[in-house]
C-alpha cells in the first residue's frame, strides 16, 4: 500500500499535467520548508543527546565520504553520455549531495512498517549536504580546465577564482543546512526533557506538514515533465538507472558501518537521493556556465518522483538482502 504522504505528491503532478489553478502561496511554502527542517534536526539531536561522540565517529566519517566520492564516481558516466566536463561536474554534484525531503518520505516509510532505524538518522543527512558540491567544484574547475587545454596551473587558477568564503557561507550557512544543523544542536542540547514543550508541534503533526510538502513538490516536478523531451531519454535513463546502483553503494557502506537495517535501508536513500535545494545554489554561485537548468531537471523532475514512488520501497529490499548475507 502506497504511503498517503507520497499520494499528496501524485495529485500535484497530476494537477499540473491538467492545467489546474491549484497553487500553494509562496510564504506557505517557505512555512513548510523551516518546519521540516527543524523537525527532522530536532529529532535527530534529541538522539544526539544520549549517545557519546566517539560512537558516532565511524558513521560521521564515512557518511561524508561517501557524499564525497559520489561525484568522482558519476562524473564519467555523465562524460560518456555526452554532456561536457562542467555540466557532468555539476550535475554529479547534485547526486552527491543530498535531498532531505527524501530522507523524511523514507523515514515515514520505514516506520510505517515497523522498520526502526537510528534516531540520529537526520545527522548523516547535515553531514552529507556539503561534500558532493564541493567535491562537484572540484571536479568542474580541475577537469574543466585539463579540457580547455590549460596547465596544471591553469586548473588550480580556476580554483582560485572561485570565491571559497561566500561558497562556504551560502552552503554551510545556507537556509537549510543552518536549521538542520541547528534544530540537531538545540535537541542535542536539551534532550527529550527539553523538546517535550515543543513536541506537540515539531513532532505530532510532521506527516501532515510533509503531505502538504509534497504536494507542491508535486506542482513543482509537474511542471518540469516537458523539459525531459528537451534534454532526450539519456538524462532520464540516468536520473532512473544512477540512483539504484547509488543506492547499492550507500546500503553496502552503511553495512560496513554497521548500522542496523533500517539504518542502511536510510542510507541507501540518501546516496540515491539529489539535492535540489543546497546544490543548485551553490552550482549556481560557483560554476555559472554550467546548464542549471539540465541538472535541477534530473534531480526534481525523475530522481525525486522515482525515489519516493518507486526507489524507497526497492531500496528497503536491498537493505534486507544485504543485511542478510
Amino acid at each position: 500500500m502506497v504511503d498517503v504522504v507520497v499520494l499528496f505528491f501524485v495529485l500535484g503532478v497530476f494537477a499540473r499535467l491538467v492545467k489546474s489553478d491549484l497553487r500553494l502561496p509562496e510564504p506557505l511554502y517557505e512555512t513548510l520548508s523551516i518546519y521540516l527542517l527543524i523537525a527532522i534536526g530536532l529529532k535527530g539531536g534529541v538522539e544526539l543527546h544520549r549517545l557519546p561522540l566517539a560512537e558516532l565517529m565511524p558513521q560521521m566519517v564515512g557518511s561524508m565520504a561517501l557524499g564525497f566520492a559520489i561525484p568522482f564516481v558519476l562524473t564519467p558516466v555523465l562524460r560518456g553520455l555526452g554532456l561536457s566536463r562542467v555540466d557532468s561536474a555539476a550535475m554529479a554534484a547534485h547526486y552527491g549531495s543530498v535531498s532531505v525531503v527524501t530522507f523524511a518520505v523514507a523515514s515515514a516509510y520505514l516506520v510505517k512498517h515497523g522498520v526502526e532505524v537510528e534516531a540520529h538518522a537526520a545527522l548523516w543527512v547535515a553531514l552529507m549536504e556539503a561534500p558532493g558540491i564541493v567535491a562537484g567544484i572540484l571536479l568542474a574547475r580541475l577537469g574543466g580546465s585539463a579540457a580547455a587545454g590549460g596547465s596544471p596551473g591553469s586548473a588550480f587558477s580556476g580554483l582560485a577564482r572561485v570565491d571559497w568564503r561566500a561558497l562556504g557561507h551560502d552552503v554551510f550557512l545556507g537556509k537549510s543546512v543552518l536549521l538542520l544543523v541547528g534544530g540537531l544542536l538545540i535537541g542535542a542540547l536539551v534532550g527529550e526533557a527539553g523538546v517535550a514543550p515543543i513536541a506537540p508541534v515539531f513532532v505530532a503533526p510532521f506527516k501532515g506538514v510533509l503531505a502538504l510538502f509534497l504536494l507542491e513538490l508535486g506542482l513543482v516536478a509537474g511542471g518540469r515533465l516537458g523539459e525531459l523531451r528537451r534534454y532526450g531519454l539519456r538524462i532520464v535513463g540516468f536520473a532512473v538507472v544512477a540512483p539504484v546502483c547509488l543506492a547499492l553503494f550507500g546500503a553496502v557502506a552503511g553495512q560496513l558501518m554497521g548500522l542496523s537495517l533500517g539504518g542502511v535501508a536510510v542510507m541507501a536513500t540518501l546516496a540515491a537521493s539529489a539535492s535540489y535545494i543546497a546544490a543548485p545554489t551553490a552550482m549556481r554561485m560557483a560554476v555559472p556556465e554550467a546548464n542549471a537548468a539540465l541538472s535541477i531537471t534530473a534531480a526534481l523532475g525523475v530522481t525525486f518522483p522515482f525515489n519516493i514512488l518507486f526507489g524507497v520501497p526497492l531500496y528497503l529490499e536491498m537493505a534486507r538482502w544485504i543485511s542478510s548475507r
